[in-house]
C-alpha cells in the first residue's frame, strides 16, 4: 500500500453560525464548535450550517441543527444536552445533506395508523367474507363464491378477527352484529 492510499483525507472545516438568545450559552456552543475544528461566523455571513439553541431565526434558509425540542421541518434535531461529539457529527451530517434526529423522536415510518373512535373499518371484501361466515360457509366455499384463493379467504378471516377482537368465526359474526346494531341510527 502506498503512502498516499494510507492517508486520510483532511477533515473539512465548516463555517458554523451559532444562534442562541442567552450570551453564555452562545459562548459555550461557540467554544464547542471551535474545538471541533470549525470556523465560527456571524449569522449574517455565509455559513455552511447553523447551530441553534432552541428556536432558530425566522426564514433561515441554511441547514440547521437545533438543540432541544422536536421540529420535523429542520434537517437536524438533537437534545439540548447533546455532547460535543454529537454536535460535531450532527453539524457535519446536516451540512452533507443528511437528516439527524433523536433516537426516540423517530417516527415508525409506515406503521399502522390509529383508527378514529378506536374501531377499524371493514373493507368491502371483508364484509363479503363476514356475510359468508354468518351463513356458516367454509373457507373453501367462500373462496369459490367470491372467486378468490383459499389463502386470500384465510387472510380476510384473520383480518376480521383482528379488527373485531374475535378469536372464533362465531364470535366475529356476533361482534359484527353487535357493532352494527350500535352504529345503526334509528330515525
Amino acid at each position: 500500500m502506498s503512502d498516499a492510499a494510507g492517508k486520510l483525507a483532511p477533515v473539512r472545516r465548516l463555517r458554523v453560525a451559532v444562534h442562541a438568545e442567552d450570551v453564555l450559552r452562545r459562548t459555550a456552543l461557540s467554544k464547542v464548535v471551535a474545538e471541533a475544528g470549525h470556523i465560527i461566523v456571524d449569522t449574517q455571513d455565509a455559513a455552511d450550517v447553523v447551530l441553534a439553541d432552541g428556536d432558530c431565526l425566522p426564514g433561515e434558509t441554511r441547514p440547521v441543527v437545533k438543540l432541544g425540542g422536536v421540529d420535523h421541518d429542520l434537517p437536524g434535531v438533537l437534545s439540548r444536552d447533546a455532547d460535543a461529539s454529537q454536535i460535531d457529527a450532527a453539524v457535519r451530517a446536516v451540512c452533507a445533506g443528511l437528516i439527524v434526529r433523536l433516537p426516540g423522536a423517530m417516527d415508525s415510518g409506515f406503521g399502522a395508523m390509529r383508527e378514529t373512535g378506536g374501531q377499524s373499518l371493514l373493507t368491502p371484501r371483508e364484509l363479503e367474507v363476514l356475510a359468508a361466515l354468518a351463513e356458516g360457509m367454509t373457507n373453501k366455499a367462500i373462496a369459490r363464491r367470491l372467486n378468490i384463493s383459499l389463502h386470500t379467504v384465510k387472510f380476510h378471516v384473520e383480518s376480521l378477527f383482528r379488527k373485531l377482537g374475535a378469536r372464533t368465526r362465531t364470535e366475529a359474526v356476533a361482534k359484527a352484529s353487535e357493532r352494527r346494531r350500535r352504529e345503526t341510527i334509528t330515525l
